[in-house]
Parts: C-alpha cells; sequence; structure tokens
C-alpha cells in the first residue's frame, strides 16, 4: 500500500510539472507572438540603419540592443528651433522675398557679425539664422535625413558633440578667412555631421558601399552641391548693396566632421574616452579654437 501510495504521489508531482512547463512554453509562445507582432516594423527600420550607418561587424551588436529610448530629440530639436527662427524673420518680420531675407537676418541677435564678436554667444547662436527658403530647406533635409539615423545608432550626446563642434568650427574659421562677413547658417554642423558620416563610409566602404548605393549618394552630391552654390551666390553675387554672407562655415565643419566626427562616429562599440583618435582628434581641434581666439584679439581686421 505504501508503495502504491509514493507512486500516486509520483504521478500528481510529474502531471503538475508538466502542466508547469506546458504554461510556461504556452505563455513564452504567446509572448514571441505578441513581439512578432509588435516590434516587425521597428526591427526592420533599425536593420536598414545599421546597414547605412554601420559597418558588418558591429551590426549584430547594434541589432540585439537596438531601442529608440531615448528618441532622436536633438536632431529634432535643434530643426524645429531653426524652422521656427526662420519662419519668425520670414513672416514677422518685413522682407521683399523669402527666397533671399535681408535686413531681418543681419539685424538678428543670432546672426554672427564681425563688428559684434564681443558678444560670443554669436558664434553658435548663427546657426539659427537663414538666408532663405532654399538656405533652410537644405539644411533640414540633410540634417534630418542623415541624423536622425545617426542619433538612433551614436544618441544624442555624440551626435550633438560632432554637430556643435561643426557650428563653432564654422564661426571660427569664417573669423579668420572671412574677417569682415557676416554669417548665418547651419551649415557647420550639418557638414560636419556629413563629415564624419562620410569618413566611415570610406574607410569601410567594402561594407558599407554597397548598402549606400549609387542613386542615393547622387542625391546627396545634389543636395550638398545646391547649398554650396546658395553659399556662394551669397558670397561673391549678392547685390552691392547687401551684405555677403561667408561660406567658410561649410569648409570647417567638414573638417571637423572628418576629425572630431568620425572618431565617435567609428566608436560605436568602443569606449569613446579610451579612443586614441578621439583625443588626438580633440588635441586637434583645441589647438585651431586657440589660434582662432588669439587671431580675433590680436590680428583681426574686424579690429
Amino acid at each position: 500500500m505504501a508503495a502504491a501510495h509514493d507512486v500516486e504521489l509520483e504521478s500528481v508531482n510529474l502531471n503538475i510539472e508538466r502542466e508547469g512547463k506546458a504554461e510556461l512554453e504556452e505563455e513564452e509562445k504567446t509572448r514571441e507572438d505578441r513581439e512578432g507582432k509588435d516590434f516587425p516594423r521597428s526591427r526592420k527600420v533599425h536593420s536598414i540603419v545599421s546597414k547605412w550607418m554601420l559597418p558588418e561587424p558591429v551590426r549584430r551588436t547594434y541589432l540585439e540592443r537596438a531601442n529608440c529610448l531615448p528618441p532622436p530629440l536633438f536632431i529634432i530639436s535643434i530643426s524645429m528651433a531653426e524652422l521656427a527662427v526662420f519662419v519668425y524673420y520670414a513672416v514677422w518680420k518685413p522682407q521683399k522675398q523669402w527666397i533671399t531675407l535681408d535686413t531681418g537676418i543681419l539685424e538678428s541677435p543670432f546672426t554672427y557679425r564681425p563688428d559684434k564678436r564681443e558678444e560670443a554667444w554669436r558664434f553658435i547662436s548663427y546657426m539659427l539664422v537663414h538666408a532663405g527658403v532654399q538656405h533652410i530647406m537644405g539644411n533640414l533635409l540633410i540634417q534630418l535625413v542623415l541624423g536622425i539615423p545617426l542619433e538612433m545608432v551614436h544618441k544624442g550626446l555624440g551626435v550633438g558633440l560632432v554637430y556643435l563642434a561643426g557650428v563653432l568650427a564654422g564661426s571660427l574659421a569664417s573669423s579668420i578667412f572671412d574677417p569682415l562677413k557676416y554669417l548665418v547658417g547651419a551649415s557647420g554642423g550639418v557638414y560636419a555631421l556629413m563629415g564624419g558620416y562620410f569618413m566611415n563610409v570610406i574607410l569601410n566602404f567594402r561594407e558599407m558601399i554597397p548598402a549606400f548605393g549609387i542613386f542615393r549618394l547622387l542625391i546627396i552630391i545634389l543636395i550638398v552641391a545646391s547649398d554650396m552654390g546658395f553659399a556662394l551666390y551669397r558670397r561673391f553675387f549678392v547685390p552691392a548693396n547687401g551684405s555677403p554672407v561667408s561660406f567658410a562655415a561649410h569648409i570647417a565643419g567638414g573638417f571637423a566632421g572628418m576629425s572630431i566626427g568620425y572618431t565617435v562616429f567609428s566608436c560605436f562599440d568602443k569606449t569613446l574616452l579610451k579612443d586614441p583618435r578621439f583625443w588626438i582628434a580633440i588635441a586637434a581641434y583645441a589647438a585651431c579654437l586657440l589660434f582662432a581666439v588669439f587671431f580675433n584679439i590680436f590680428l583681426s581686421p574686424a579690429n
């Protein structure tokens, strides 16, 4: 009787274990089905972003920890601020046309002006002001199309560092190479993002160029050429009674991106602060910054 009782207890325990395992398996299957229904689109987006932004060896790492927390707030916020300032000067300030704004932006407290260099915020705030519809649309298009995927991968801190480094490099370069000209637009930051990204593409071209595609490359070249053409027009062909705007920020922003931007965008699976390339780029950037400050204080024709 005792043996029969023990067998019966063992049978009951086995049944309980089977039922527990069945419930766990069913719960796991339900969870996987729910995830499969809720997240396929986001996973597809992350897969596309990884092919555009990262070389093959680190794509799996990105996909394993990919999420949109935090979302790309830096690029979206800075774009909204630039658009809001443009609309203010185009609508509430009297303008002859939207294609090329004039008096309103030249008198703006945000615009970089050689005669107001003591107002140090202008070396950064000029990025909020744009010279016309074509100017702002070109910058917004590039920084949203390129900046949002970059921020999804490298987060706002890395993208913000590269963007603002390009903005500051642009105004300082303009103060040296175009010391008597005004400066407006976010092109320094935009070209920094492009410089860092394209350096990453070039150095990993075997893995990234096929996903990049020749057609997409031609579109971006067309946008960049249009933006540069508009900047050159503003600089060299503006009417005599107007105020030519410098274009040096484009070049300086690109160089900032190819140095600081490249190191940031190529350190996805590494600790940035432990990468010697980052500190070399920062040291070079700091040296140029100190020279620009010295030039503005003691050597600038604007003095």
